[in-house]
């Protein structure tokens, strides 16, 4: 029995509930997304031609799914762990797989501008979600014909035509529940022509003794001449497996930023699909992952470049220390159509102990001759001339070797356009490599957002 057969016997068992605790726009994608299931298999150890982990294992446990949508109750306050007192009129916070808007939230959105549930939009404006809802997430794609099949709800943002948004959006995701807990989550974002907005997930597991299971598609539809920047940080207990795939695209002279951070986790593996498709366009993606413990992170990324006078860059670096590992993979397509492609990518690597582990498979694939690409990989260790030079100062070892590693983060946090949380991830960083578990991540991206 492979670890698909109990989801689709769930969801043989329970179709009408799963139905009626959702949309007709989202139940719409149920079938199709079944039927695919049943002739499919989830990715496994070695699938991909190196070492990344097995989506196969990440999906054996057996874990409760809430389908009758059972209220589970959760201390969002407890989740911020700071005292600010006001909260953002633009955050919402999904509570497992269900979102809950903050209170006056949408008096305050710009007019045309909408920030919330998922479900609840597929019914007030279908037209809107199914227009863009699984237009980029292929079902082909097992584990997101898995996550289509069980979502009941989701996140929507939608950004008009010419709208620009002054203050950062924010999502946090709190994982909370008395038993283990299996979420299905979506997110939809719809950028209009000459649209501008930024969004912050922050990632958050309230009680570390359960297990959990994220099972997350993103869609980011990128219209023309659009600026969007999408960030996320994960903050989350030994005990929580994530599975996220995000898939964008971008129309011409477009602008997209995303930027990955997992700072504490158990398992993680996120899959980054970019489509370049239109003339003019700007694409960085960005991360870091910090490991320690016996964490494990694997992130891979295919960016398409579809269309001429483009330009990319990758830039993600992993510090690993303990027995944790850390898995990258990262391709560059250029299409025939793609002539004065400019695409750049860099994956370094830091080793803190003898017993992490790293593996990485960078490729380029080109069928144009117009254009400039370049890619690389590295894995070290500490600079031990560095660290010798600092020792000689009088600098206690622990410290240097938190120094150093700071700095190799330097340039990856260097990427975030959003002032106030370039300067908090800083210290958040910092925090970490000092050995704190990062509890207060979520605290720390609403003191960005919070109003003065």
């Amino acid at each position: 029995m492979n670890s698909l057969d109990q989801y689709i016997e769930l969801y043989r068992l329970n179709r009408e509930a799963i139905d009626n605790g959702s949309a007709p726009v989202l139940n719409s994608l149920r079938d199709e997304a079944f039927v695919q299931l049943g002739s499919g298999r989830l990715p496994r150890r070695g699938d991909e031609g190196y070492e990344r982990t097995s989506v196969e294992d990440m999906m054996a446990a057996d874990y409760g799914v809430n389908v009758l949508r059972v209220a589970i109750p959760a201390d969002v306050a407890a989740s911020f762990r700071c005292d600010v007192p006001n909260m953002s009129t633009l955050l919402g916070v999904v509570v497992n797989d269900e979102f809950h808007p903050l209170r006056g939230m949408e008096s305050r959105l710009p007019e045309g501008v909408k920030f919330m549930s998922l479900r609840r939009a597929a019914i007030e404006c279908p037209e809107l979600v199914k227009a863009h809802y699984g237009t980029l997430a292929p079902l082909s794609d097992t584990a997101v014909a898995l996550n289509t099949m069980l979502v009941q709800d989701g996140v929507l943002v939608y950004v008009p035509r010419g709208v620009k948004l002054e203050k950062p959006l924010q999502l946090v995701n709190i994982f909370s529940s008395p038993a283990s807990l299996m979420a299905a989550r979506r997110v939809l974002v719809v950028m209009e022509e000459d649209s501008q907005a930024q969004l912050l997930v922050c990632d958050h597991t309230q009680d570390s003794e359960q297990r959990y299971l994220s099972s997350e598609v993103v869609e980011l539809c990128i219209g023309s001449g659009a600026r969007f920047d999408y960030y996320h940080i994960e903050e989350s207990s030994s005990l929580t497996t994530r599975h996220s795939q995000l898939f964008a695209r971008q129309s011409e002279n477009s602008n997209l930023l995303v930027n990955g951070m997992t700072l504490t986790c158990g398992t993680t593996r996120n899959n980054y699909s970019l489509d370049i498709a239109g003339p003019g366009c700007e694409t960085m993606l960005s991360g870091m992952a910090i490991g320690s413990g016996h964490m494990h992170i694997d992130n891979s990324a295919v960016v398409r470049h579809l269309s001429h006078h483009c330009h990319s860059n990758q830039l993600l670096k992993y510090v690993l220390d303990d027995e944790s590992t850390g898995a990258f993979g990262g391709r560059i397509l250029v299409t025939p159509e793609a002539s004065f492609t400019d695409a750049f990518q860099t994956n370094r690597n830091m080793l803190a102990s003898s017993s992490a582990r790293m593996h990485t498979k960078p490729q380029l694939e080109i069928y144009n001759d117009e254009v400039k690409c370049s890619h690389g990989a590295t894995t070290g260790q500490l600079d031990a001339e560095a660290l010798f030079y600092m020792r000689t100062r009088g600098i206690p070892e622990a410290e240097a070797r938190n120094m150093l590693m700071q700095a190799f983060m330097a340039d990856v946090i260097d990427t975030v356009r959003m002032d106030g949380l370039r300067d908090r991830l800083r210290h958040m960083v910092e925090r970490r490599f000092q050995g704190a578990d990062c509890s207060d991540c979520a605290a720390s991206c609403r003191e960005v957002l919070t109003d003065d």
